[in-house]
């Protein structure tokens, strides 16, 4: 195998899979995407690895990198932030090099949505208050299929996790609240995971004011919903009164 996409993490260079490492650690080529990724996960790098920053390329431009060092029998690690699977413009890549033959694997990462978990210091999925993760965006220069509108799906009243929004942080809030309470909790993290992490805590009444105040303006990650502060259930996982496949209960109910 010579190409491999990898999700590089939230940016703290510890936090990428050490499957993911051992790739940028033999990689001959190196295209990383420099606008998001943190540059210090490509310091293991071997000396003499060709590194490119794809922040300003064109798709042509990568895949023309990709073709030449496969020919040259090189390994390539086409390196993304977080999750490449979300958000990474990922699909197209493979698909042209489907159709030019080069094989590939993918390696995923840990991504932002999950590092603000970290940094919050929440679960999203709390038994009787959300067992639902909506991942989604607001639209901005790249559209959204009106049946993902951010107001329909805040009708879930689901925890939620907003990418690529935060510069329209006042739109973001007037879209969920259609649905969620005034009062609903709600948090913006920048940087989740990097020593410069910021981060915000307030209400959809409040979060607005707050994000502008701590001059947030992108490479920020919004959560929303009850999980942020709420009262919740015990889950059934650990629950001494209920029985599983591994646990018999300690007063035999069910």
């Amino acid at each position: 195998m010579q190409v491999y996409f990898i999700g590089a993490g939230p940016g703290d260079p510890e936090l990428i899979t050490v499957k993911g490492q051992k790739i940028i650690k033999k990689a001959d080529v190196i295209i990383y995407a420099g606008s998001l990724v943190n540059p210090d996960v490509l310091n293991v790098a071997q000396d003499g690895a060709e590194i490119h920053n794809s922040a300003s390329m064109t798709l042509e431009e990568v895949l023309e990198i990709i073709e030449s060092a496969v020919a040259e029998d090189k390994l390539v690690a086409r390196v993304h932030t977080g999750d490449p699977s979300l958000y990474g413009a990922i699909q197209e890549q493979i698909d042209a090099l489907v159709e030019k033959g080069i094989d590939f694997k993918i390696i995923p990462g840990v991504s932002s949505f999950l590092a603000t978990a970290a940094s919050l210091k929440r679960e999203y999925t709390l038994p009787d208050v959300s067992q639902t993760m909506i991942v989604t965006r607001l639209e901005g220069r790249t559209s959204v299929p009106d049946k993902e509108k951010l107001h329909k799906l805040a009708q879930h009243n689901a925890s939620m996790a907003i990418f690529l929004s935060v510069h329209m942080i006042e739109d973001v809030v007037k879209e969920l609240a259609v649905e969620y309470p005034a009062d609903t909790p709600i948090a913006v993290v920048q940087k989740a995971s990097w020593p410069d992490e910021k981060k915000v805590i307030g209400t959809l009444e409040t979060i607005a004011a707050k994000v502008k105040k701590a001059e947030i303006d992108k490479t920020a990650m919004i959560v929303v919903g009850d999980f942020l502060d709420t009262e919740y259930s015990r889950s059934k996982l650990y629950d001494k009164d209920f029985s599983h496949e591994y646990r018999t209960s300690k007063t035999g109910s069910q």
